[in-house]
């Protein structure tokens, strides 16, 4: 009879001190919930009052303590445009490359996407400087109208894009003339020929095929010259880049057209007179 009367105070001691763990667990729960979006909102108060860096901390606060929240996603991509609004893009990238890695089913994978391409977009400086921001920009809004094209963000995707190209264009030509000057004439015709084939909705065209025009004729290769011309002239009859190729090919037509144009003013001249008579 003891032994049972013991065995029961021994089982009631067990069931309060799981009742008391388990209300201690739940107390340190809610106040963890509680800690978390305290966090989330002062990052949101520091990111309005454009204290972004301690804005960013917070929010990187937030998912280390509940990554499994459903806030910690959230804040990583917060605290990435946090650094992004003040222009830190390499620590941008980094957080939304650990995003896309910790969470690759979260719904904000688009935005991410985004942000990230934009980014790359923002430290590009001019078709002269490294091409590593200009591809890496490129790669990922063309990621954006691949996977999100029914998106905001693929409208804007496609307009950065053709920027990209003609960025891509100007680099290319701007190497091709360079060849030129110092006659080196395969590699010159190899950078235009990348502009006719990879960039050829782009300003420059319309001059990558002109060059061609050219330099095949300097080099007496009349017929390879002759195919880029009627091309010039077939898409662009109307440019002056079509005008300068039919110069090559014809010394003479550019004396009659400066007679032509002499004639015109000639004539206007005239009509001019006249009506200034008139008024006299």
């Amino acid at each position: 009879m003891k032994s049972i009367i013991f065995l029961f105070y021994i089982l009631l001691l067990f069931n309060s001190c799981s009742k008391d763990l388990k209300k201690e667990t739940t107390i340190k729960q809610k106040s963890l919930d509680l800690q978390v979006r305290e966090a989330y909102l002062e990052g949101m108060r520091a990111l309005e009052e454009q204290d972004v860096l301690y804005a960013a901390r917070k929010f990187n606060e937030v998912e280390i303590l509940f990554p499994q929240s459903d806030l910690a996603p959230k804040s990583l991509l917060m605290a990435a445009y946090s650094y992004y609004v003040q222009d830190y893009y390499d620590d941008c990238i980094a957080e939304l490359e650990r995003y896309l890695k910790v969470y690759p089913k979260h719904k904000n994978k688009d935005y991410a996407y985004y942000l990230l391409a934009i980014s790359h977009y923002e430290q590009i400086v001019d078709e002269k400087k490294d091409l590593l921001s200009i591809l890496k920009a490129k790669k990922h809004f063309e990621y954006i109208l691949k996977n999100y094209p029914n998106t905001e963000y693929s409208i804007d995707a496609s307009f950065k894009i053709e920027l990209i190209n003609d960025i891509l264009a100007a680099k290319e030509m701007y190497l091709g003339r360079y060849y030129v000057d110092k006659k080196k004439w395969i590699p010159a015709i190899n950078r235009f020929k990348n502009v006719v084939n990879d960039y050829e909705t782009t300003i420059y065209i319309e001059e990558a095929l002109y060059r061609l025009v050219e330099v095949y004729y300097l080099l007496g290769l009349k017929e390879e010259s002759k195919k880029y011309a009627n091309l010039l002239g077939y898409n662009y009859q109307s440019s002056e880049w079509y005008e300068n190729s039919y110069i090559l090919f014809d010394k003479k037509y550019k004396k009659n057209n400066l007679k032509k144009i002499k004639l015109q003013k000639e004539k206007n001249n005239n009509i001019l007179q006249k009506i200034k008579s008139i008024f006299n």
